[in-house]
């Protein structure tokens, strides 16, 4: 089975590997930069946008370069304010070649407000914690999550378990999706 993912980094691809390894026998993961039609930091609904836009997205690619890929992808991190806190989170969206689709969301975690500033005024949350921990890369490591809980959850695991539930509607085919 071909899975492609809307993303060059490796912490996504590993994520969409080990989640959905557990459904499926053979896979073959390859992650591919396309782009998601949002802004850099995505607010809200437009998180889910930015998902939904990778994964078909990349279904346009396979189509038109004959890829014969199964499942597309996309995976967009974003921020949400719930309940007068700001959260982020990860939100995963994937389509199979028949154009159904699936939505996931990771565990969404708690943001200072120091951080939330920077990021309603543009600046990506992954540029944000690079500045905050005078690192470069962190979201292609263990990402914002691993900062705010001292090591003890990772990016990976934070997508993996959004993926999990993302692949739901596919599980149940019968109930989701017309056919």
């Amino acid at each position: 089975m071909k899975i492609l993912v809307g993303s060059k980094n490796p912490v996504k691809i590993d994520a969409v590997r080990e989640a959905l390894s557990n459904y499926f026998g053979n896979i073959e993961v390859t992650g591919i930069e396309v782009e998601s039609g949002i802004s850099t930091q995505p607010i809200g609904e437009e998180t889910f946008i930015g998902a939904r836009n990778r994964a078909l997205n990349l279904k346009a690619l396979n189509e038109s370069n004959n890829i014969d890929a199964d499942f597309f992808v996309g995976i967009e991190g974003g921020i949400a304010k719930k309940f007068d806190k700001w959260f982020a989170f990860g939100c995963m969206c994937i389509v199979d070649k028949s154009g159904n689709i699936g939505f996931g969301t990771s565990p969404h975690f708690e943001l200072p407000m120091l951080v939330v500033e920077k990021l309603l005024n543009g600046i990506e949350l992954g540029t944000v914690m690079d500045e905050i921990q005078n690192e470069e890369h962190t979201k292609q490591k263990h990402g914002a999550i691993g900062y705010f809980t001292n090591g003890v959850m990772n990016r990976k695991e934070l997508y993996v378990e959004g993926l999990k539930v993302a692949i739901i509607p596919f599980l149940n085919k019968k109930l989701f999706f017309k056919y």
